[in-house]
Order: C-alpha cells, then structure tokens, then sequence
C-alpha cells in the first residue's frame, strides 16, 4: 500500500522507485499481474496539466486495468512525458507521447462557431500525438510562453472569483490556493480544472456536510444538479476519494461560465500549429466532440458542438493539413462516429481514438473499442507507437513527414507499415 501511495510521491525519481519495487514484486509472484486486454488510450492526463495521477500512476493505473498501450497527453505540456516512458520502461508497456491544447480558429472559415470548446467560439481542441523524443524539450519550450500568458488569465479569473465569493465566506488566491495544486515549477499548466478544484476545496471546507453544500450549489448558487449527480455528492460521506471531483464535475459543467474570460494570446493560430507539428514531426489531430446530451464524463453540459457543419469543418482542417481526427468512443452516438469516421477516410485523415482521464471516476478501458467497428482504432494506436519510434531514430521517417508520404501515399498502407514497425 505504501508503495502505491509513493506513486504520487513529491518527486519523480521517488514515484519510479515505487514503480520499480512494484514490478519486481509482481514478476516474483508477491503481487497478482494485472490481466493484459488488447484495450489501448491515447488520453491520459496527469498532474502535469490536472489529474489525480502523476505520470508514473497514470501508467500504473492504465497497466492494472489491462491496458496494452498507453498515452500521455497534458494541456500545453508535455513536461511529463520523459517520466511516463521511463514508467514504460519498466513495466515493459510501449507508450506514446503527446500534448493537447486550445488552437485559435478565428482565422479560418471556423471563426464566430462553437467549435469543440464548451467555453469560447472560434478557439479549437487540437492534440499533438506521437511527439518523437529528441523533440520533447523543445516543443514543451514552444508552449511554455503560452502557459504564462495562460496564467495570467488564471490570475485574472481567480479574482473573478473571489470577487463572486466573497459575500459567502469564501476567498481565492491564485499563488496560495491554485498554483499549489499543480506542477507548474516543473514546467506542468494550470487549467480551469484547478481553479474549480481549489473551489471545491474552500467549498468543503466552509460547507462541510454533503447536504449543506449540495444546498449551496443548487439552491444559492442556482446551479442545475441531475439526479445522479446530487446522489453522487449526497454520497460523498462514503466516497470521500470521489467527493471534490465530483463537486469539481458540477463546477465545470454550470459554473464556468459565470467567471470565465476569453483566451486569445495564449493560443497558437491554426497556420502556426500546422507548421509546429511539421517542424517537431507530431501529428496533428483535431479532437472531435460532438453534440453533447448527456455527459459520461459529468464535466460538460447538454449543447451543441460541430455536428450541424461537420462536413465544412473536415474541408477546412484538411485544407489547413491537420493529419488526422481523434475521438472518443463512449462519448458519442453509433450514428455520429460513423458519419466522422467516413469524413475522415473520405478526406485521408488517420484516425486516432483515446478517452481522456482525469479524474479518478473514469476507467482507464473505453469498452466500446470492442464494438468491431472500431477495430481499426487498435491498429492505429500500433501505427502511431510505429510513428514515435521510426521518428524518434529519424525525424524524416515520421508517418506524415515528405518523404513517409512520397515513399506510401496510400494511407491506410501507411498506417498497417508503421503498425508493423510499433508491433516489433
């Protein structure tokens, strides 16, 4: 147990010691193996943007699920990745390395639309996945501006806040109370999941039964609150791991909106992040969403994405040479995915799937990859390991790079090539 808990210990080193002796001890038949699936994700966040999982519990938690590959994938970070293939390393697990962030769209025919983004129009959810290694140093350096022109728009809401607050008791400081809670020092980002963390923090403390601050969320503060979600919180006295995640979860679907302010500067334009993932050999992927109805991840209310112009939004990210599109299966309608799945292959973009985890409700396995009709998925995350690797021993062999596409133009006989080189 102890062990475990060292997963999450203050420094890197020390979470891969743990890591270490936990191996060795399952090779030796001290602790039962976790059951390999050939269930794969190339989502998962860490505290290097937020999560409850530092990179080296991210992987154990994804290898004790049965996880046969893994993926990180941190806002406007990716100062993690060295640790989580180092955590790799030692459980034997491949795993690739990426980077998410927010892409200004004002530029293109997206601008003035809701894009995939709850919060803003015109601003888009990219990944960059399969980062190779020589590159990783240098990409987390391009983002890191943008991280502190991030931060100071936290400041900013952090205020906001506190300014809403203050009339019930309760008072935010960013450099006291958010900062503390993620790894900036070390090069990680502060998002609005930590300032409605901290929150939820300073909410428990000032409202401390279950009843009395689902009182608060929903009767002051006039926050909808579904059945299950109240119970969830209702139920916080015997699910105490769970409690501030799921207070997080109402705070992020209903409340950010009241004291959000829009990004600008610290987002890169769309010409600009096609040609840094040229220029580091990533691949570019847009984050489809998806009309929203209900939630699985509890964390974003019922509204209306890209759906009603899907067709015009994959002309224009094709046009601009985004590489691929990712999704994730649980989150949409059989109907939905299909219609995205032959835009992509109608438009020759690599389809890449992943289910994002960050917060320790979620399961690490999306067994909708089950379903037969997205076996193509697993075969993807095997090209995109292929990728990394080829890239990572020469950044011309990358799978989108001029000479990769010129050499196999045809894309799904690249990707079953670089699947083949991820399997060996």
């Amino acid at each position: 147990m102890d062990m475990i808990k060292a997963l999450n210990a203050e420094s890197a080193a020390e979470r891969l010691e743990a890591l270490a002796a936990i191996k060795k001890d399952t090779d030796a038949g001290l602790l039962p193996a976790p059951e390999t699936t050939s269930y794969v994700n190339n989502h998962i966040h860490t505290t290097y943007s937020f999560s409850p999982y530092s990179p080296t519990k991210a992987l154990y938690m994804a290898w004790q699920a049965g996880l046969v590959t893994a993926g990180i994938m941190d806002h406007d970070s990716i100062s993690g990745a060295r640790e989580f293939i180092k955590a790799g390393e030692i459980l034997g697990m491949p795993v690739t390395c990426g980077l998410e962030c927010r892409v200004d769209m004002s530029g293109t025919r997206l601008a003035g639309r809701r894009i995939n983004n709850p919060d803003q129009k015109s601003v888009a959810y990219c990944t960059l996945h399969g980062v190779p290694h020589q590159n990783i140093e240098a990409l987390n350096d391009y983002f890191a501006p943008y991280r502190e022109k991030r931060n100071k728009r936290n400041r900013a809401m952090t205020a906001r806040l506190s300014e809403i607050f203050a009339s019930y008791g309760i008072t935010l400081d960013f450099e006291r109370d958010v900062l503390p809670l993620s790894q900036h020092a070390e090069g990680g980002s502060v998002t609005e999941r930590h300032l409605c963390y901290a929150l939820a923090l300073k909410m428990a403390e000032r409202f401390n039964e279950p009843e009395r601050l689902v009182s608060f969320l929903g009767d002051t503060l006039g926050l909808p609150l579904s059945g299950s979600a109240a119970d969830r919180l209702l139920a916080g006295r015997s699910t105490p791991q769970y409690y501030l995640y799921d207070v997080l979860g109402v705070l992020k679907s209903n409340f950010v909106e009241r004291f959000y302010i829009d990004a600008d500067e610290e987002c890169p334009g769309a010409e600009e992040i096609v040609r840094v993932a040229s220029r580091f050999g990533c691949i570019l992927c847009y984050a489809y969403l998806g009309d929203v109805g209900s939630s699985v991840t509890g964390d974003k209310k019922s509204q209306k994405f890209e759906d009603d112009y899907l067709e015009l939004l994959f002309d224009e990210i094709t046009e601009l040479g985004f590489n691929a599109v990712t999704y994730m299966p649980s989150r949409n309608s059989r109907q939905q995915l299909e219609r995205v799945m032959e835009l992509a292959r109608s438009h020759g973009l690599f389809q890449v799937s992943g289910e994002d985890i960050n917060s320790p409700r979620q399961k690490f396995i999306c067994e909708a990859l089950s379903d037969p009709l997205f076996a193509h998925l697993g075969e993807a995350t095997w090209a995109l390991i292929g990728h990394e690797k080829a890239a990572t021993a020469d950044i011309e062999d990358a799978m989108f790079s001029e000479k990769s596409r010129r050499l196999c133009p045809d894309l799904d006989e690249r990707v079953s090539r670089y699947s083949r080189i991820g399997k060996q």
